[in-house]
């Protein structure tokens, strides 16, 4: 047996819970293995044996391929103090178990109570801080930022849990999910407060909704961004996938929160508006009616722009959105609308946005190049038409966009991913994101198909052949030989990723990084003279 994941971030002191009081609060049953009571006390819960650590509560859960309990006898070994589990995992410990003594708490449906518990169990850590929960298919890491931003200029200790990273008192570390598991989220929401954190800003999943992730958390805030195509190899329609991001918003639901923020820009905005009902507070960047509004955009040389907001009571304020975009002016209004229902002044929140830079989402990478080249997060097609249509507004040139799509994930999008790109760019290459366990030629053909059905009118004038180059790098430094002066080259998918996947293995592999060393080379080819001749030219076609 490993040694425990400290990495795990949990309080440093937990009062004990006998399994008596989880039993009472969960409907599980106790059932003694060994010289145990009831008054058997727990003081941290995890989900995997290799997490648990001394007095922990393991959840064996039944899983797709294998039941939790066949590890209940590692996590016991380590110092798992109780189990919970359904019936069949209470056979499973009571066979492996062995001479361990145990409390086994038996319900139908483990899951559903896990987060309720774990909640319990580090002494329900959200009822005890602001806690603002952030959904949508875009938007919701950008939006998590700016709020961060807005929320520590009016003097909160904020914690921060999303895609990219979570930050805690300063420490970082990366994040595997959008959103924990329910005992790694409790304990971590523990340990922030236990810092001094009194905000956190924390975006969430629609899995985490659906899988009951967020269950036992207290949302004073909810925000909704939008809803496009994504995550429909786990949701089997758009309407799935729109009903478990309104759990965070239905007035029925155990999670719902107790203030929303909604921008009602597209038709499942207003739905879940309306679903929320006089809780919401709305907002638009364009015609629909909503307490707060953001008028034309102002785009500077260096992307950044300049809007007008319209609050609630009528009174208008310039904001600037370091980042280009219309969806992002609707990040920025959303930030700003949640920072003023926790308390904050509109004016507070939109200076303290002016200079926040997110991590791959329309980053740019410079390397004294006489192009634009970016990188960024748009792995939807609804994300990568508005990035690239974004980019247009900044150039006179042409673009080019390497993208590909990621593997054991929605297939449905996958042609449309293609179809974005080559309606969008004079140049597109398909390439590999994360093929993940599948073969990543046939991800590309998929692709492939969406962008080879767009017609050649359809494309913008110039539009050169679609390129397929499965290396990754390769795709790359293609795009980037092929810029001239004044074009874009947009990198597009895996944005903060300093990884890839391929065939179950995780390589080392940063866009950002592999692009800056790209146009280096590119660069000192340009300089170096031809022994053939003159310089050579800057164009590469």
């Amino acid at each position: 047996m490993s040694a425990p994941d400290n990495s795990v971030l949990r309080p440093a002191v937990v009062t004990p819970t006998e399994v008596a009081v989880l039993s009472a609060a969960s409907g599980a049953r106790i059932d003694l293995i060994g010289e145990v009571t009831e008054k058997t006390e727990v003081t941290g819960v995890s989900l995997r044996a290799q997490h648990v650590r001394t007095g922990d509560l393991f959840a064996a859960l039944p899983g797709s391929k294998v039941h939790g309990a066949q590890f209940a006898a590692d996590a016991l070994a380590a110092g798992a103090t109780a189990v919970l589990t359904d019936r069949a995992g209470r056979d499973i410990v009571e066979a492996i178990a062995g001479p361990i003594d145990c409390a086994v708490l038996v319900h139908p449906r483990p899951r559903q109570v896990l987060g309720e518990l774990s909640s319990r169990i580090y002494g329900q850590p959200s009822r005890r801080m602001a806690l603002v929960g952030i959904t949508g298919t875009s938007g919701k890491t950008t939006t998590s930022y700016l709020t961060e931003a807005a929320l520590m200029a009016a003097g909160h200790s904020v914690g921060l849990i999303g895609t990219v990273e979570t930050r805690i008192a300063g420490i970082r570390q990366p994040s595997a999910l959008t959103t924990p598991e329910a005992p790694e989220l409790q304990g971590l929401l523990a340990a922030m407060l236990e810092q001094g954190v009194d905000a956190v800003v924390m975006e969430v999943s629609s899995h985490a909704l659906e899988l009951g992730r967020v269950d036992g958390s207290v949302f004073g805030i909810g925000a909704f961004t939008n809803l496009s195509q994504d995550h429909l190899d786990f949701h089997p329609t758009m309407r799935d996938y729109f009903n478990a991001k309104s759990l965070l918003f239905h007035p029925d639901s155990t999670v719902h929160a107790l203030r929303t923020v909604i921008c009602v820009d597209d038709e499942w905005g207003r739905e879940m508006a309306r679903i929320a009902g006089e809780n919401a507070v709305t907002l638009s960047t364009g015609d629909t009616a909503a307490h707060w509004h953001a008028g034309p955009s102002d785009v500077a040389v260096d992307g950044s722009q300049t809007v007008t907001l319209t609050d609630p009571a009528g009174d208008t304020f310039t904001m600037t959105v370091p980042m280009p975009g219309r969806f992002n002016v609707a990040n920025a209004l959303t930030a700003v609308a949640i920072a003023s229902v926790a308390g904050v002044a509109t004016a507070v929140a939109i200076d303290s946005i002016s200079e926040v830079a997110v991590p791959g989402r329309v980053e740019r990478v410079s390397r004294g190049q006489d192009f634009l080249a970016v990188v960024d997060y748009a792995h939807k097609p609804a994300a990568l038409e508005a990035v690239i249509e974004t980019l247009r507004g900044q150039t006179s040139g042409r673009i080019a966009v390497v993208v590909g799509a990621g593997g054991n994930r929605d297939t449905g999008k996958r042609p449309l991913m293609g179809e974005a790109a080559a309606r969008g760019a004079e140049l597109v290459v398909i390439t590999d994101d994360n093929p993940r366990t599948e073969t990543p030629s046939e991800i590309r053909a998929q692709v492939l198909s969406g962008a080879h059905a767009v017609a050649a009118s359809e494309r913008p004038d110039g539009a050169e052949a679609v390129r397929e180059i499965g290396d990754r790098a390769e795709a790359i430094r293609s795009a980037v030989a092929w810029a001239q002066p004044g074009d874009v080259v947009l990198i597009a998918g895996k944005g903060h990723e300093a990884g890839q996947e391929i065939h179950g293995v995780k390589h080392p592999f940063d866009d950002r990084i592999v692009l800056a060393e790209a146009i280096e080379e590119i660069l000192t080819e340009r300089s170096v003279p031809s022994t053939d001749g003159p310089a050579r030219s800057r164009r590469h076609d």
